[in-house]
C-alpha cells in the first residue's frame, strides 16, 4: 500500500484529528507504518458525521407504539389456504436457486469461556457438532429437499475472520462445495472520545469495533458478495446469526409469504414468554415497521393485553429476515443508509502522552432491522420457539449453552417419542440425550416420515442421522 504521508497528514489534520499525528511522531518502523495504515484506511468523511452525533439526544419522542400485524402461528382455515399458497411458492424460489443464505458470524464466543469465534463452539447434545455446522447441515437439507445448490455467505470479523475460513477448510466445508460459500468481514468504526477525537487502543492501533449487526449490508456491496450473488440469479437473502441452532434458513413457508407480499425485508418473531422478558419486539413506530427495545416500552405497555388475552406487543425479535437483493443495493448504494446507535461506555485507551488510561467515550454501531422501516411491505410471521429460537448467548442462565442443549433434547427426545422409537434413558440433569440431524427432518412430521431408521449411539445418546 503506497501512502502519500504529506497528503495523509493534512487530511488527518484539516478532520480535527491532529492529536493522532502525535502519536503517529512517537513510532518508527512497523510499529510506524502499521498506524498509518490504519490512519489511510479512514473514512474521514465518516468519522466527521459520527462526531457531530455525540451530545445529542437518541431519537425524539415516539408519537405512536403499534404491535404489528402477524401471520399467526394459530391459523384460521383462511390462514392455512394462505400459508398452502405460500409454501409453493416459498419451495418454487429455493428449488429455483433466487435464494441465497446469510450469515451473521462475527462474534468470538469468549463469553461463553472459549476462545474462538462463536460458530466454532460446539452445541450438538449428542454429536457436539459446532454451530457453523449445524447451520451447514439445514443447508444440505435445502439441497436435498429442492435440489438447487446452496450459496452461503457468511460475515466475519477482523477478529475471527482468518479463523472460521481455517475452521471450514479443516472441516472441508461441512459438505458444501468451496466456491458456494463467501466470506466477508464487516466494517470497523473508530471508537471517540466526548470531544470526537478517534482513541487509540495501543501505539500502533487505533481503538476500532465492529459497526454492528447492520454492517451486513454494506458488507456484502464493499467485499464485492451483492454483486456476486447478482451474478447467480439471487434474488432472496435468508439472513439469521450464528448464536441460534434452531434457525431454519430455507423455510418455503417464510419465504414464499415474504415473495407473495412483494416484500422488501420480512421477519420472524416469537411469542413473548411473559412481560418481563427483556427482548425487543417488531412493532410499528410512528407507522413505520420496526424493532422496539425493551426499554421504549413503557411498564403499562409491557403489561397491556389484547382482546384474546395476549400481550399487545409480544412479537419478540429473533433475528431472521428475509431480505430483496435490490433493497440491499438500495440500501447501501452511496454508503450504508442506517442510522448510527451510540454506545457510550469507559474504555482502555491512550490519553495524549500515550499511557494506557480509562477514557470515556463511545462506540457506533448500526442494526439491521432499521431497516425494516424502508420497506414498503413487509411480512411478520409467528413461529414456534421451541422448533425455531434457542440462542447461546451467555456462559450461564438463560441463553446459555446449557439451555439451547436442554431445549434441543426436549425437542428431538418429543419427535422419537411421538414415532413411537425407543429413547435412551435420561441423564443426571434429567435430559434425555438426543439429536436429530437437519438433513434427516426439521420437524416431527418429516422425522415420522423418514423412519424406520435406527440411532447411532455416542456414548449415552442417540443420533438420529441421515444416510448418504
Amino acid at each position: 500500500m503506497n501512502i502519500d504521508s504529506a497528503a495523509l497528514r493534512t487530511q488527518i489534520e484539516n478532520a480535527g484529528q491532529g492529536h493522532l499525528l502525535a502519536h503517529l511522531d512517537r513510532l518508527a518502523g512497523e510499529q510506524r507504518q502499521k498506524l498509518e495504515a490504519q490512519l489511510a484506511r479512514l473514512d474521514l468523511g465518516l468519522v466527521g458525521r459520527l462526531a457531530a452525533l455525540l451530545g445529542k439526544p437518541a431519537g425524539g419522542a415516539h408519537v405512536r407504539l403499534e404491535p404489528p400485524e402477524t401471520f399467526p402461528l394459530e391459523r384460521d382455515a383462511n390462514a392455512e389456504r394462505r400459508a398452502a399458497e405460500a409454501r409453493k411458492a416459498g419451495a418454487e424460489l429455493l428449488s429455483s436457486g433466487r435464494v441465497a443464505y446469510l450469515l451473521v458470524a462475527g462474534g468470538q464466543a469468549s463469553r461463553l469461556g472459549y476462545d474462538g469465534p462463536k460458530g466454532c463452539f460446539p452445541v450438538g447434545p449428542v454429536s457436539g457438532r459446532p454451530l457453523f455446522d449445524m447451520h451447514a447441515r439445514r443447508l444440505l437439507a435445502a439441497k436435498r429437499r429442492h435440489g438447487a445448490r446452496p450459496l452461503w455467505y457468511v460475515m466475519t470479523s477482523a477478529a475471527n475472520d482468518a479463523t472460521t475460513r481455517a475452521f471450514f477448510e479443516e472441516h472441508s466445508h461441512f459438505g458444501l462445495a468451496p466456491d458456494d460459500v463467501f466470506f466477508f468481514s464487516q466494517e470497523m468504526l473508530p471508537a471517540l472520545d466526548n470531544k470526537g477525537r478517534i482513541l487509540l487502543a495501543a501505539p500502533d492501533a487505533l481503538f476500532l469495533a465492529p459497526n454492528g449487526h447492520g454492517g451486513v449490508l454494506d458488507g456484502m456491496a464493499r467485499s464485492g458478495a451483492l454483486a456476486h450473488a447478482r451474478e447467480r440469479g439471487v434474488e432472496t437473502l435468508s439472513y439469521f446469526q450464528v448464536d441460534n441452532p434452531l434457525a431454519r434458513p430455507a423455510d418455503p413457508l417464510f419465504l414464499g409469504l415474504h415473495h407473495l407480499a412483494a416484500a422488501s425485508m420480512s421477519s420472524k418473531v416469537v411469542d413473548k414468554r411473559a412481560p418481563g422478558e427483556k427482548v425487543g419486539v417488531l412493532g410499528r413506530i410512528d407507522g413505520q415497521m420496526g424493532c422496539i427495545e425493551y426499554s421504549d416500552l413503557s411498564p403499562e405497555e409491557r403489561e397491556a393485553r389484547g382482546p384474546d388475552g395476549k400481550l399487545r406487543f409480544r412479537a419478540g425479535n429473533i433475528a431472521v429476515h428475509a431480505i430483496e437483493l435490490a433493497f440491499v443495493d438500495e440500501l447501501t448504494r452511496g454508503g450504508l443508509q442506517l442510522p448510527y446507535h451510540l454506545a457510550a461506555k469507559k474504555m482502555r485507551a491512550l490519553d495524549d502522552s500515550g499511557r494506557d488510561v480509562e477514557i470515556a467515550g463511545t462506540k457506533f454501531e448500526t442494526f439491521v432491522f432499521d431497516a425494516l422501516a424502508r420497506s414498503k411491505e413487509s411480512v411478520v410471521l409467528e413461529v414456534d420457539r421451541a422448533l425455531e429460537f434457542s440462542p447461546v448467548k451467555n456462559a450461564t442462565g438463560e441463553d446459555s449453552p446449557a439451555t439451547t442443549r436442554a431445549d434441543l433434547c426436549k425437542l428431538f427426545s418429543g419427535w422419537v417419542r411421538d414415532a413411537g422409537l425407543p429413547l435412551p434413558p435420561a441423564g443426571a440433569d434429567g435430559l434425555v440425550p438426543v439429536e436429530v440431524d437437519p438433513v434427516l427432518a426439521e420437524d416431527a412430521a418429516e422425522f415420522r416420515a423418514a423412519t424406520p431408521i435406527a440411532p447411532e449411539t455416542s456414548g449415552p445418546g442417540h443420533l438420529y442421522a441421515a444416510r448418504g
